[in-house]
């Protein structure tokens, strides 16, 4: 059995592959995605949709370790027109959307269909992960410039 805890175990990944070439599925711990230096001191990037060469729609991971990070910056979707979706897998969050603060403990989903509402979100907890997804409703996927750097080695 593959040990994706210690972020070895990978099933079948090729970061470049082709699309006939597909597995039928990948597995991977968190700790075997590279992490992506960005510009919110003290988070850590995971790019989701890099890694397992998602086609589809847009994911990231930020990792906050300590409270009063912040895990994603105010900002909005205006220009790639994406809905997104944010989870709090651990730890605990305070979102902010459209002027609104939620607070977010683990386990807490913020839907955001309006491209135009700020949104950000910041953690209230050390070692707070958010999982996102974004996609713009009714179109083809295709990533932000920013998306298609390498994967960090």
């Amino acid at each position: 059995m593959a040990d994706l805890a210690e972020g070895r175990g990978w099933v079948e990944h090729e970061r470049q592959r082709q699309a006939t070439d597909r597995p039928t599925y990948v597995a991977a711990h968190i700790k075997a995605i590279p992490l992506e230096e960005g510009d919110l001191l003290g988070t850590e990037w995971k790019p989701i949709r890099r890694f397992f060469g998602i086609g589809s729609f847009g994911t990231n991971l930020a990792h906050a370790g300590s409270a009063g990070d912040v895990l994603t910056h105010d900002h909005d979707e205006t220009d790639a027109r994406h809905e997104e979706l944010f989870q709090i897998v651990c730890g605990h969050a305070m979102f902010k959307a459209d002027g609104e603060e939620i607070d977010a403990p683990a386990g807490t989903f913020l839907y955001v269909p309006d491209p135009a509402a700020v949104c950000g979100a910041v953690a209230r907890q050390a070692d707070t992960v958010m999982f996102t997804v974004g996609v713009e409703l009714g179109a083809v996927f295709a990533p932000s410039e920013w998306d298609t750097e390498p994967l960090p080695d």
